[in-house]
């Protein structure tokens, strides 16, 4: 069996989940591959705090230590530089001294996994500044448009929105929400978490698709600017 750790912390939710073949925790987005699940989805970045208690905690309550892990698993982002980067480096951290391989995984394809409306386009979304996103879009689970750096106007998305029902996911949301008022879409203002990671890090583990941990670095999509 293996055992993958998955760490989110690309937003203010500080998420971890255990990522197993004989995964069993409920949930209703049908994910197969999760164990457990353990996070804190408050208003507040918690990651510098928490993160290594959660990491502990949730491998001491399912029997497990840390020499038990195949492979560690980060949301590689964009969003929070903070996060991002607290989340990579305690990744860094464990793979190196454990010796056991990196995974990075999409934050935005594990976002769009959260589209309870199988049929519907995701278009994850999380907020930047002002009136920017960083989106993607997908259409049952396969990625059609890439990541990319959007300001929103009533325009936006104008292609994908006329074809059909869409699936609006993430932090972003609500400020595109307020300029379109299309209701015939689904919106979902939500944060990402390690759940969604569960299968996508098992399907790259079983790929041996994983990064090299000394030159990883997070996936940004735009330069960090201050002011």
């Amino acid at each position: 069996m293996s055992l993958i750790l998955c760490v989110e912390t690309t937003s203010t939710n500080c998420s971890v989940a255990l990522a197993s073949e004989k995964g069993h925790f409920k949930n209703d987005l049908e994910i197969e591959n999760c164990l457990d699940l353990l996070e804190d989805n408050s208003d507040g970045y918690s990651h510098g705090e928490r993160l290594h208690i959660y990491v502990k905690e949730i491998l001491t309550r399912n029997n497990f230590s840390e020499k038990d892990l195949d492979a560690v698993a980060v949301s590689e982002g964009p969003g929070s530089y903070t996060g991002l980067r607290i989340g990579v480096a305690a990744v860094k951290g464990l793979c190196y001294a454990l010796d056991i391989p990196m995974i990075a995984v999409s934050t935005l394809a594990s976002l769009s996994r959260q589209n309870t409306i199988k049929e519907n386009i995701s278009i994850p979304m999380l907020d930047a500044r002002r009136m920017e996103v960083y989106a993607a879009i997908f259409d049952r689970k396969e990625q059609i448009e890439p990541p990319a750096a959007v300001v929103l106007d009533e325009n936006s998305f104008a292609r994908f929105r006329e074809s059909g029902n869409i699936t609006f996911i993430g932090t972003g949301v609500e400020k595109f929400k307020e300029l379109i008022l299309e209701e015939k879409h689904t919106y979902s203002s939500t944060n990402p978490t390690a759940l969604t990671m569960c299968d996508l890090a098992m399907n790259k583990y079983k790929k041996n698709d994983t990064v090299d941990v000394a030159y990883f670095e997070p996936f940004y999509l735009k330069e960090f600017r201050t002011g």
